[in-house]
């Protein structure tokens, strides 16, 4: 299967990666500072969809079909802006399923399928993302633990 232009896998690679652990710290810093450090986790993981973007082209551009998991990742974003920073909406607790299910489906949607692209081109780097979402499952799972999440 083609994976597209090195940069770009490359490019998603760092992506997923960075978010991953954003996120592994915004879970695992809730018991002391709530959402503080998830809110400032979001500009990050928002200002993360101009590389994916790029990289999202550099792969459609080259008919990789691996340009899925940029789009489902903006996608994400898009809804993360607008659930959380522009009209926030109090959707986690208590759940409300019309925004947690899609918001969870994209998030960790675009985290398997950008994750999945490096696994034919390298599975050194592959191994790596599947550390870093694995530390994210692990905080998530202690943050529910603690009723922080």
């Amino acid at each position: 299967m083609e994976s597209g232009p090195w940069w770009a896998l490359v490019t998603t690679w760092v992506v997923v990666n960075v978010v991953n652990v954003a996120q592994t710290v915004g879970f695992a810093s809730r018991r002391r500072h709530g959402m503080a450090v998830n809110h400032a986790v979001g500009y990050l993981i928002a200002a993360l969809a101009v590389p994916a973007t790029a990289a999202l082209v550099g792969q459609a551009r080259a008919g990789s079909p691996w340009w899925v998991g940029s789009a489902v990742f903006d996608a994400f974003v898009v809804l993360m802006l607008v659930v959380d920073y522009l009209r926030p909406v109090q959707f986690r607790n208590p759940p409300r399923p019309a925004v947690l299910v899609p918001y969870l489906v994209l998030f960790f949607g675009s985290i398997v399928l950008m994750g999945a692209s490096m696994y034919p081109a390298n599975r050194s780097l592959w191994l790596v993302t599947v550390a870093t979402s694995a530390a994210l499952v692990a905080s998530m799972t202690w943050a529910l633990r603690q009723g922080t999440a």
